[in-house]
């Protein structure tokens, strides 16, 4: 057995006091959701979190956007490059698509609809001059989920829908499948009703004209299951 000298057990110990201090810094980053939560309190509250490594790589926080009364919750995975320099959700290329499945299905995005992210802060990596998506992890997500929790709280949505592996999972465990279980009307305290469908950015992804427009029919198809249990509230 090798028997550290002076030296090297002085530079182990202080890697450990450094290691002691970081996780002491984390702890003391978490997120502390105001008393009495409103949307414009959230957002001012959530501008300056620092529980997790993100806000490092992020421009800024990109929280919800949209009406406190809003019927609808819409849950992404996280900003991206567009969003992040804007400071808005869903305002780059899926936010796009996003929009034109939203008017095919009858549903008013300004109206009806707010829309967040399980994870705030773009986490990217280098390639180039450009900053590609990063997907986030567990640490990441739970980091993030107290605000999530919040607007939840303050909205009390009927109907939250969940946008991409990453949201569903994040909310309904590792074990949900988006491929197999879209589309379907799913039970969760979160709200009374939750589904989970495919996030707008894979639509772009499809390799083809064709199967961009089939995914993009089956996603508005999920929609419609959204704006069919609206409009029955409405009427109730």
């Amino acid at each position: 057995m090798e028997i550290m000298n002076c030296a090297e057990a002085a530079q182990l110990y202080l890697r450990c006091i450094k290691i002691i201090m970081a996780k002491r810094s984390t702890r003391a980053s978490a997120v502390t959701v105001p008393d009495k939560p409103t949307l414009p309190s959230l957002r001012a509250a959530a501008a300056g979190c620092k529980a997790c490594h993100l806000w490092k790589l992020g421009t800024q926080t990109v929280f919800g956007e949209g009406s406190a009364t809003a019927r609808v919750m819409m849950v992404g995975e996280q900003p991206g490059d567009k969003e992040d320099l804007q400071g808005r959700p869903f305002v780059g290329p899926a936010g796009a698509v996003l929009d034109k499945a939203l008017a095919a299905a009858g549903i008013d995005r300004h109206q009806d609809v707010y829309l967040t992210n399980i994870v705030k802060h773009f986490k990217w990596e280098p390639r180039g001059k450009r900053r590609l998506h990063k997907k986030p992890n567990a640490l990441d997500i739970s980091a993030c989920r107290p605000w999530l929790d919040a607007e939840i709280n303050v909205i009390k949505p009927q109907v939250v829908v969940l946008l991409g592996a990453t949201a569903a999972q994040g909310i309904l465990g590792n074990q949900f499948r988006v491929t197999k279980q879209r589309g379907q009307w799913l039970e969760s305290k979160i709200a009374p009703l939750v589904m989970a469908t495919v996030h707008p950015s894979s639509i772009l992804r499809a390799p083809d004209d064709d199967s961009r427009h089939e995914e993009m029919r089956k996603f508005v198809a999920d929609l419609k299951k959204v704006a069919a249990q609206l409009q029955q509230r409405r009427a109730a």
